[in-house]
Formats: C-alpha cells, structure tokens, sequence
C-alpha cells in the first residue's frame, strides 16, 4: 500500500541538447532565491567552477531584474534551463507591459555579458520579453 504524500515528482524534459528544466513563479523579487539556487545547483551538475556558478547565479539575478521591472502585475516569471554537456543556457522570460527589450548599451548588459559569456534577448507579439544567457564550462571550446 502506497501513502500519497501529496508531493508531485517532476522530470525534466530532455531535448536533442541534453534536459531541459523549466521552472515558473510569481514575477516578484521575493522569488528570485528560487531560482537563484536552481541556478546554483544545475551548473554545478555540470561540474562548473565555483566562480562559474556565482557568476551564472548573479547573471540569472540580474536579468530577472531587468525584467521585472517592466513585468505586468500579476505576471509569471518563467526560467527555462537547458543542460548541455559543457554548457547551460538559461531562458528568462515574463509577459511586459510594453513588449521592449532591455537596451544593449547598458550597464547592466555589460555585466550580463561578462558573467554569463553570451547573451541575447527576444521579444514576441505577445509583448513577452526573453533574456538568454548561455555559459560554458571554464576549459572547454565554443
């Protein structure tokens, strides 16, 4: 006889490019440690350097906060992970109030590309605003 315990058990998808983890919360900075630690312990699953780890950890951070700040009341954050054999790219989206991407000559951006290696962003009809960030294993060739 089995217990249900009432706690659900997730797999991540896995794609061409390895498993891909998505993780959805209120758009709220309150949430941001969530995906702090998912961040944190994702990369380390790929064996990154402990500098790697906070680098990406602050990255990821930091684009979240770029896009909460424009982010609709009531709106889902949505992190999408996707775990390669030496490297992670993360996905950070949310529904914007008016569908413009974070500007490029930033400070922000700045630091954004210099943790996290490369970084790109998107926005869809939807007025969706999505930060990308990829990052590689110290040692290993794009």
């Amino acid at each position: 006889m089995t217990q249900d315990t009432g706690a659900a058990a997730t797999t991540p998808r896995t794609s061409a490019a390895g498993d891909v983890v998505t993780i959805k919360l209120p758009a709220a900075g309150a949430y941001l440690s969530v995906l702090r630690t998912a961040t944190a312990g994702l990369a380390s699953r790929l064996d990154f350097t402990l500098d790697e780890i906070e680098d990406l950890r602050i990255a990821v951070d930091e684009a979240c906060a770029m896009l909460l700040s424009q982010a609709v009341p009531g709106a889902d954050l949505e992190c999408q992970f996707q775990i390669g054999a030496d490297s992670m790219r993360v996905a950070v989206s949310v529904l914007t109030l008016d569908g413009r991407e974070p500007s490029r000559d930033t400070f922000a951006w700045t630091v954004l590309a210099a943790l996290a290696g490369a970084v790109d962003s998107s926005a869809g009809t939807d007025n969706r605003v999505t930060i990308t960030l990829q990052k590689r294993r110290s040692g290993t060739s794009p």
